[in-house]
Order: structure tokens, then C-alpha cells, then sequence
């Protein structure tokens, strides 16, 4: 395969052709922020949080998305392109609760470590923001749309790698959301419950549902015999919390 050569952040780069930008860039260390893209799903480029500038280009260029060609001259951390980052978080965030500090994702947010890396600390646009109510009528999936950025992460999991097909974009601009069809109850959609939107969302649009008041009243109850049983698809998994390979 032909090798190209160019250049991120003044350091010289060989790639194989038909390298994207975002993938060049991590064979040097480069880390460009991302929301939407995961390297196991199709390419979305809707975030546009990975955008870089390329010498020469009318506009800053999403790096999942651009392919880079050879003599490509790329600055992935210019003032402009943080400055556009932030942009684009801080109109995520006009439209996503602000309740970080009791939401169960604190800590592992993707949006909220992004938001603290650029140096966001407040809301700096006003106006209209999305109502949702909680939809927890499943077994052990909880749908928030409030706090859904809209990348489709879940939507291709669901589809490409589950083959379920149960999530979908609906309706147009601000009324936009992802759910079931006819944004039908999660409990009554053709989910199989394998919870692989919560494992792939980075927010909290999407969350097991937690059982662990269910757990302490059935321990509480001498009349019961509990015993500890892991399902077959969290033994398969589980590894993959202390770094062990999927399966």
C-alpha cells in the first residue's frame, strides 16, 4: 500500500494512504478530542468536536472523517481550533442539564471531561433548552433525552454490531431524538436489554437501571435465601473492566 507523507503539529507523519487525519495523528501521540466517532461503528462527523485545521482548506475539516492526502500540513491545537471546540461544547451544553454533580456519569462523562479539558465552566448562551421526562419502563435500560447530545452512537451499536435495530434518529431539528419507533416505551420496542447504548453513550442519555435498593430490602428479609448469580453475558464482559480483552 502507498505510504503519503505529511505533517501534524509540526511533526512529520508516513501513513498509509487512505489514513484518516484522526487516525494519523494517534500514531504520534496525537489525541484530537472526539463525542461521536468510536473506531468499531461507521463514521458519523456529527459532533464536529474533532474538527483540525488543514493548510490550505476554506474550513476546519473533521479529522474522523478527512482522509489526509499526501504534503498535508495539519494543526490539530491552534487558539482557533480550541476556540471552535469550545464553541461547539458550550452549544451542547445550552442544551443539557446542569446537573453534573448529581448525575450518575460525574467522573466518566465524556462530555464533561471535554468540557473541563477546554476550560468550560459555565453556561454562556441563553436560551431554549429540550424537556424530556424519564423513560424507565424497561427492565434495566433508563432512556434520558435531556441529557442526549444526539452523536448516534447508540443508534449504530444497536444496529451495526447488536443487528437489533431498535434505536433511530426521529423527528427534525430541535424536536430531535432518539428513541424506538413512534417513540414507543423502551419496555415495548424490540430491545433485547443487552445494554450496549449505556456502554457506548457519553453522557447519560442512556443508564442501567439501578436495582440496588431492590438488592438490600431482598437481603433484608429473613424469609428470603439470597444467592449471588453473575448472567452469562456480565461473566463474558466483566473482564473488560480490569483491561482484559472483550470476551
Amino acid at each position: 500500500m502507498k505510504t503519503i507523507n505529511l505533517t501534524i503539529d509540526d511533526t512529520p507523519v508516513s501513513v498509509p494512504e487512505g489514513t484518516t487525519i484522526m487516525a494519523a495523528a494517534e500514531t504520534i501521540g496525537v489525541h484530537v478530542p472526539r463525542l461521536c466517532y468510536l473506531p468499531h461503528l461507521s463514521l458519523e462527523g456529527a459532533c464536529r468536536i474533532c474538527i483540525v485545521e488543514v493548510a490550505g482548506a476554506r474550513t476546519f475539516q473533521a479529522s474522523c472523517a478527512t482522509k489526509a492526502t499526501e504534503g498535508m500540513v495539519i494543526k490539530t491545537n491552534s487558539p482557533e481550533i480550541r476556540q471552535a471546540r469550545r464553541d461547539l461544547v458550550e452549544l451542547i451544553l445550552n442544551n443539557h442539564p446542569m446537573e453534573c454533580q448529581t448525575c450518575e456519569r460525574d467522573g466518566q462523562c465524556e462530555l464533561q471531561n471535554l468540557a473541563y479539558t477546554l476550560g468550560v465552566r459555565e453556561r454562556l448562551f441563553a436560551g431554549k433548552r429540550k424537556r424530556a421526562d424519564v423513560e424507565d419502563s424497561s427492565f434495566s435500560v433508563v432512556r434520558n433525552s435531556e441529557k442526549c447530545i444526539l452523536c448516534r452512537r447508540c443508534v449504530r451499536v444497536c444496529s451495526e454490531v447488536q443487528g437489533v435495530h431498535n434505536l433511530s434518529q426521529l423527528y427534525r431539528g430541535f424536536n430531535t431524538v432518539v428513541a424506538p419507533a413512534h417513540v414507543a416505551p423502551m419496555l415495548d420496542s424490540v430491545c433485547i436489554n443487552c445494554g450496549q447504548c449505556i456502554n457506548v453513550c457519553p453522557t447519560a442519555a442512556f443508564l442501567e437501571k439501578n436495582s440496588t435498593e431492590d438488592v438490600w430490602k431482598a437481603l433484608a428479609d429473613p424469609k428470603k435465601h439470597v444467592v449471588v448469580h453473575i448472567a452469562p453475558s456480565i461473566r463474558a464482559a466483566i473482564g473488560e473492566g480490569f483491561g482484559f480483552p472483550a470476551g
